[in-house]
């Protein structure tokens, strides 16, 4: 692949100027959207590569993203936001832009110790993936490059987020139980340990109000302890019928615990999870579960921090992408 293709080179195989070439491929103004599409893509056809180092002198910008994620939610049996991350880095290099992930150990949040690449100078911006501590969402509220919460939010309401529709998810799989027959339904997730896992609880809660189910507080499951790491999950003496789980990987713990002790799935008891992530289809039998739409929240992100770059004055608020049920088999109609 010829790596010397200049502008003027695409210029002259669409047929067009060098300086509308240059606005479209730079995002500006002057070019509609479909020649702004049909021009990048022949670029990328062609091999262009943007020198990122002339034009990061020119406009005093790194065309970097910083992307920090909790060191607790990076385990070994943990994927979801390493694979957001992946879909965000993608995303970037249509923009020119390169995402850069930093890892943040429990030691640096509990220190409120910043990135390296912050005090480098290596970023324009900063998403931060995964639910962070109010003590280090202070000192990176008080930072110069702007910030993105992705999949959390909190009551700093002058932060932008952007997250799954939690609420609404959970609210629908509660009522795909019950309209299955069950009234007894459990809730499984620390409510005090991410704003994903409570805004399920409440969506789970909203269906019970709604059908006049009273809430059992002990049929409201701890997965997991104040570090993050996963508990050993205790099954109520009186079984419920079914189990909303927080998550996949929790309803994969749930159905493996249920079934050590005998029951089956779903004979016995239903199971059903959120994500959509891997462990949807390694539990046995496969998990209905809301399906997080990772790419747009992923691109979602992406252009809300970058419309924050260019406008330091953007305010967004709080954007929900919306998911969907995924029907399978770990649900029985009673």
């Amino acid at each position: 692949m010829n790596k010397n293709i200049t502008m003027k080179d695409i210029a002259d195989q669409i047929g067009v100027s060098t300086v509308t070439v240059s606005k479209a491929l730079n995002d500006k103004e002057g070019v509609s959207d479909e020649l702004k599409a049909r021009i990048k893509a022949i670029a990328s056809e062609m091999g262009y590569r943007v020198n990122t180092v002339a034009r990061s002198m020119r406009e005093g910008l790194t065309y970097n993203i910083g992307v920090i994620i909790p060191e607790r939610f990076t385990g070994p049996d943990q994927s979801f936001y390493l694979r957001v991350y992946q879909e965000i880095s993608k995303g970037l290099e249509d923009y020119g832009y390169y995402g850069i992930l930093h890892i943040l150990s429990s030691s640096d949040e509990q220190a409120q110790q910043l990135p390296r690449i912050y005090y480098d100078r290596k970023v324009d911006g900063f998403i931060l993936l995964g639910q962070i501590g109010k003590p280090y969402i202070e000192i990176m509220h008080a930072i110069e490059p702007p910030i993105l919460f992705l999949d959390f939010y909190d009551d700093h309401s002058d932060i932008d987020a952007v997250v799954s529709d939690n609420f609404y998810g959970a609210y629908e799989l509660t009522n795909f139980l019950i309209r299955q027959g069950h009234r007894n339904i459990a809730y499984v997730g620390s409510l005090h340990a991410t704003s994903s896992i409570q805004d399920r609880f409440l969506g789970y809660y909203k269906s019970l109000l709604e059908h006049h189910i009273a809430l059992r507080q002990d049929w409201v499951i701890n997965d997991r302890n104040e570090h993050g790491n996963y508990l050993d999950i205790e099954i109520p003496d009186e079984l419920p019928t079914a189990f909303v789980c927080n998550c996949d990987q929790v309803a994969y713990l749930v159905v493996q615990k249920l079934q050590g002790m005998g029951y089956r799935i779903p004979d016995d008891c239903s199971v059903v999870g959120f994500d959509n992530d891997i462990y949807a289809t390694l539990t046995v039998p496969h998990l209905t579960t809301v399906e997080v739409n990772m790419k747009q929240l992923a691109q979602t992100s992406i252009q809300s921090i970058l419309s924050k770059i260019s406008t330091p004055d953007t305010k967004f608020g709080r954007i929900v992408v919306k998911g969907k049920i995924i029907y399978r088999s770990s649900v029985a109609k009673i």
